[in-house]
């Protein structure tokens, strides 16, 4: 919106030309999440678990290399924002030192650590060793995943979020085939009123981690050509090797977003370890729960990378009525979009299950909670926006504290008491997870209010 009050139509181009493609990427990966996790659930619950065990350790991996990435993000959008397109280069170029450092270091880390996780899972004995072997198999290209989150985020920095989802739909399509192939045995098919027999490897889970090893691998090198290609952001013909006059400001911005995203999902993996301890029914619905849920928060993250580059571009040209003009315009249609996708969890929140198993017990309890979280979706959505624009603008130890509080301070405080104290159950952990949701919504608020005072003081 303008300050009249008008719709500020370039700007709501621009947010939707940056958040269109994000989310067709996040829709295209979360249908294959729908797909492995409906595959595998075929296999039976066991399977399921075993799958679903690791979830949370694959998010702390995951989030804790994207911390870099945000680091990159701030420093090029910037740079691009005041027009120094040979800065952004040469942090372009930098990437690649960060991806080859983390990626080596991470590799070494999951898989010597691919036989302890399970067990620090509390995931039941008799899925361990195969909940290890899936493990093991998913990160052996963790170099090439690290590529791919942080390549991935450095063209988005510099605007270009098509490359990226169409190199994610390809990773997709790759995981989906490999998975018919790699996970079911030979098998009769009826295809158009015609029978033939279809070729299958019977690997079960380990062919869902084959699946996903091999379209990472292809995402990796295909986001590395890509940035090397890219007119404006690629490295080539600028050194690799460590440039403190880039790095600083990045590490300074990426490390409390690293340890927001570290602590943030240590407490997923003490969530979900609290969640295991209640049995393997639980395990299996907080799995298909978090799976149908994370289809509903696309339009929340889509929102998010096209206020974080926005915001940074406008940091850079130091604009500071187009920060609160692109505030207004993310947080009206985030509230809406969010509004509408819970609306539609709440509704459809059998059905989801039912999709994903077809054990009664399961389904009622993921119901129950996707219903509850339905109604949280648009205040989460705002808290969501507004940490896309503090990342934007570099500001990244507020979110670390609101994030550190909520998650310690409600949801693991809140589910051990209800859990182990109370002996409330799953439903009552989900219920801190939306307290956890509620207090950052009202904690990033509080703190863009009093951002939106300074930046209007210093007009």
């Amino acid at each position: 919106m303008a300050a009249n009050g008008r719709i500020n139509k370039k700007l709501l181009a621009a947010v939707a030309a940056l958040a269109w493609p994000t989310m067709l990427e996040q829709l295209m990966q979360t249908a294959v999440q729908y797909i492995d996790t409906a595959m595998v659930s075929s296999l039976g619950t066991s399977a399921t678990a075993a799958v679903g065990s690791t979830t949370t350790v694959n998010w702390l991996i995951g989030s804790t290399i994207s911390a870099f990435g945000v680091g990159f993000l701030a420093y090029i959008s910037q740079a691009r924002g005041a027009g120094e397109h040979e800065r952004a280069r040469r942090a372009s170029a930098q990437s690649v030192l960060a991806v080859l450092v983390v990626g080596l270091f991470f590799t070494a880390l999951t898989l010597g650590l691919a036989g302890f996780v399970p067990k620090w899972m509390q995931v039941d004995p008799a899925i361990r060793g195969l909940a290890s072997e899936y493990f093991f198999i998913l990160y052996l290209p963790t170099l090439a995943r690290t590529a791919t989150i942080i390549f991935g985020t450095v063209l988005r920095s510099a605007g270009d979020t098509k490359t990226p989802m169409r190199i994610g739909i390809g990773v997709n399509l790759i995981n989906v085939v490999l998975n018919f192939l790699l996970i079911y045995g030979p098998r009769e098919i009826r295809l158009f009123g015609l029978r033939f027999n279809m070729w299958g490897a019977g690997l079960g889970v380990r062919g869902a981690a084959i699946a996903s090893a091999v379209s990472v691998l292809f995402g990796g090198a295909a986001v590395t050509a890509a940035l090397f290609r890219h007119r404006e952001i690629s490295p080539k013909g600028y050194s690799i090797r460590p440039d403190m006059i880039v790095l600083k400001p990045c590490m300074r911005i990426a490390f409390p977003n690293m340890l927001q995203r570290f602590g943030t999902s240590l407490g997923y993996v003490a969530f979900a370890a609290m969640i295991n301890a209640l049995g393997e029914l639980s395990t299996a619905a907080h799995t298909i729960a978090n799976t149908v849920e994370s289809a509903f928060y696309i339009p929340g993250y889509g929102m998010m990378a096209a206020a974080a580059t926005l915001t940074g571009n406008a940091v850079g040209a130091n604009d500071k009525q187009g920060i609160r003009e692109l505030a207004r315009v993310n947080i009206s249609i985030e509230v809406l979009l969010m509004t509408v996708s819970g609306a539609l969890l709440f509704a459809f929140a059998p059905a989801m299950a039912g999709v994903f198993s077809r054990d009664a017990g399961v389904i009622a309890l993921c119901t129950v909670v996707l219903r509850m979280v339905a109604v949280s979706e648009p205040v989460y959505g705002v808290s969501i926006v507004l940490e896309g624009m503090l990342q934007g603008a570099g500001k990244t130890v507020a979110p670390f504290i609101f994030n550190m509080i909520g998650m310690w301070g409600v949801r693991i405080v809140g589910t051990f008491i209800c859990t182990r104290l109370a002996g409330l159950g799953f439903a009552a952990a989900w219920g801190c997870m939306i307290g956890h949701n509620v207090l950052l919504f009202v904690l990033f608020t509080a703190y863009y209010l009093r951002w939106r005072k300074e930046l209007l003081r210093d007009t």
